[in-house]
């Protein structure tokens, strides 16, 4: 082979690579800090490290600020990684139309890793679209299900818990010995709701709540 074309061809394939358009997201919930699997995944598909974005917040819907600010760089000829379909979204509404929005208004491709049949680079044909089609709608909905189940059983396991006398949020202010009395003075207009409240050692709100279930219960 001419070495003269061997250098070129290597010259053009390193700039192909150096301005080629990847990008690759990532999303972990507050609750799965962890996100080196994913990093590590993207960055072996070549995505350069600067071009990935990561979020830490639910999937549950689009309005996250690092995703937001990836599709206002993706156009056409621009190629997105993602380890798995539910790091890019948990509804499924919401995240079919995302798709829409970026292969098919913005132009540019999607690649889920974990899931090569959903590569929009592949088979542009009609059958290869009517395929990844399928594969995107069972797996988003699969998603978003999974997404309903985890809330389902927290809300079954917190009444679970209620049921067996486990208190949640933050414990009572109990009321101090002084309250009955600092209570009455207020009642008659001695003292004022901020003086009450500043006797009795607790926020305005605390003490007029306190106050309230007094009277209610009396």
């Amino acid at each position: 082979m001419n070495m003269k074309f061997v250098a070129v061809f290597f010259i053009w394939e390193g700039q192909d690579m150096e301005n080629a358009k990847i990008y690759g997201y990532m999303r972990v919930s507050t609750r799965e800090q962890n996100e080196d699997r994913q990093r590590i995944a993207l960055i072996k598909m070549g995505v350069p490290a600067k071009n990935i974005y990561a979020d830490k917040l639910s999937g549950k819907d689009f309005n996250r600020p690092q995703y937001q600010k990836l599709l206002k760089k993706l156009d056409s000829g621009a190629v997105l990684f993602v380890k798995s379909i539910d790091r890019l979204g948990r509804n499924y509404a919401d995240l079919n139309e995302q798709w829409r929005i970026i292969t098919k208004e913005k132009g540019a491709d999607i690649v889920v890793i974990d899931m090569p049949l959903l590569d929009t680079r592949r088979e542009k044909n009609l059958l290869g679209t009517f395929i990844s089609d399928i594969v995107l709608a069972l797996l988003s909905y699969v998603a978003e299900n999974e997404r309903i189940n985890i809330r389902q059983r927290q809300a079954e396991g917190i009444a679970a818990a209620k049921a067996r006398g486990v208190k949640f949020g933050r414990p009572e202010i109990p009321c101090p010995d002084n309250f009955r009395e600092i209570h009455s003075q207020w009642r008659k207009k001695k003292l004022t709701l901020t003086q009450a409240a500043e006797a009795c050692g607790m926020p305005v709100g605390t003490f007029y709540a306190k106050a309230r279930k007094l009277e209610e219960d009396a």
